[in-house]
């Protein structure tokens, strides 16, 4: 049953694999002088998606959320395995899924070569692998003082989405519809990434809120930040909660966004803006890197944001 699970669903041809999906191993052959970037993830049902989501919307996250690790470090798509445990076989479930997958891999040039399926709890994991010139991978410890802070697109729509749907948020049905999207299909934003190489001192993507990603930035890097909280950008209809705490903390710190967060030098902007511009990708300038160590959120009167949560806990309850 595994065998003919994995060939109806998962099995396609990978011209850019030497050998892909239906042996013990695959075979690769990356490009010559590149360098291999690989990130995992897992996703579980009841704690990164409901068992009432479309199963094409979580065949197309499962691999959205993994693409945004390449896309952070500047790395071109290449292969991915999957491996999935399901608590039965549901023909249906796999063919909607499998549509929402290959339909975002096709996108960006990415082959399934490998994987494993067994009965269990629904999980996904995801492994993929991108390549990168050498000393061109954006990372998290380039950032330097006086750099500015940028984000890609919007803020916080996914998690005001996720709010309004546990009911710790009301909003109204034409609002809500306008942030679910940002929930269900996140874009990963692979082209800005690669054309951010040799632009931005550093980057990471934004899974776990604003403030924790960017954290990691400035841990990594030894510096600080100071962010100007009416630079941060949002729809609309996000601006039009914002006089509520929990959405403002959606913002700052909301998980699922997957934008990116990067830093450069000022004399960048242009670069920037033209890197944006040909990707089609929005960017907002939201603050500055600063030599001292810690995090500052100043809000539209000028006064420092207090705040209690930074972002995502994948160990809390």
């Amino acid at each position: 049953m595994e065998f003919s699970l994995i060939a109806k669903h998962f099995t396609r041809a990978t011209p850019g694999a030497v050998l892909g999906v239906g042996d013990d191993c695959a075979l690769l052959a990356p490009t010559p002088g590149m360098q291999l970037a690989v990130s995992s993830d897992m996703l579980l049902e009841g704690r990164h998606f409901s068992p009432q989501d479309s199963p094409a919307g979580i065949g197309h996250k499962s691999l959205a959320v993994n693409l945004s690790d390449l896309a952070a470090m500047g790395a071109t798509p290449r292969w991915a395995t999957l491996a999935i445990a399901l608590p039965e076989e549901n023909d249906a479930w796999l063919t909607a899924f499998a549509r929402g997958f290959f339909r975002l891999a096709d996108l960006h040039g990415i082959e399934l070569v490998g994987g494993d399926t067994t009965r269990g709890a629904l999980t996904l994991s995801i492994t993929v692998m991108g390549e990168v010139p050498p000393g061109q991978a954006l990372r998290r410890d380039g950032a330097q003082a006086g750099d500015d802070i940028w984000v890609s697109g919007v803020l916080g729509s996914a998690a005001l989405a996720l709010a309004y749907r546990q009911g710790r948020l009301f909003m109204e049905q034409v609002d809500a519809a306008r942030v679910l999207p940002a929930l269900y299909l996140p874009t990963p934003r692979v082209a800005l990434g690669i054309a951010l190489r040799g632009i931005a001192h550093s980057a990471i993507d934004i899974s776990d809120g604003l403030l924790a990603d960017l954290g990691h930035i400035l841990e990594r890097s030894g510096v600080g930040a100071r962010l100007e909280f009416g630079a941060l950008p949002t729809l609309p209809v996000v601006q039009s909660y914002l006089h509520e705490a929990v959405a403002r903390n959606c913002v700052l710190a909301g998980g699922d966004d997957y934008e990116l967060c990067f830093t450069a030098p000022a004399g960048q902007r242009d670069a920037i803006q033209a890197a944006a511009a040909s990707t089609n990708v929005m960017v907002s300038r939201i603050g500055q890197i600063t030599a001292e160590s810690g995090l500052s959120v100043i809000g539209t009167d000028g006064q420092p944001l207090t705040y209690d949560k930074t972002g995502y806990d994948h160990f809390a309850a």
